[in-house]
């Protein structure tokens, strides 16, 4: 079950980067929290208007992207 369509893009909101619903959160942002130990309990907690579905569709947006390209490790 994909939830990538609640992650849109709109130049007038976040100067074109992919948010969640049309709201001012980035894709980028919520994975900085989330990568810098935030759990996504915290996340909900801090940001009520945010779902845990919202979070999740962050996480597979960011897997997809990821997937499309050549990620080299910065040790090689």
């Amino acid at each position: 079950m994909s939830r990538l369509d609640r992650i849109t893009s709109s130049p007038e909101i976040c100067h074109g980067q992919p948010t969640v619903r049309g709201l001012r959160y980035t894709v980028e942002s919520l994975l900085e929290l989330l990568s810098a130990g935030m759990s996504v309990d915290d996340l909900l907690e801090d940001y009520p208007d945010l779902e845990r579905d919202d979070v999740l569709a962050a996480l597979e947006f960011a897997a997809v992207s990821v997937g499309r390209q050549r990620v080299v490790p910065l040790g090689a």
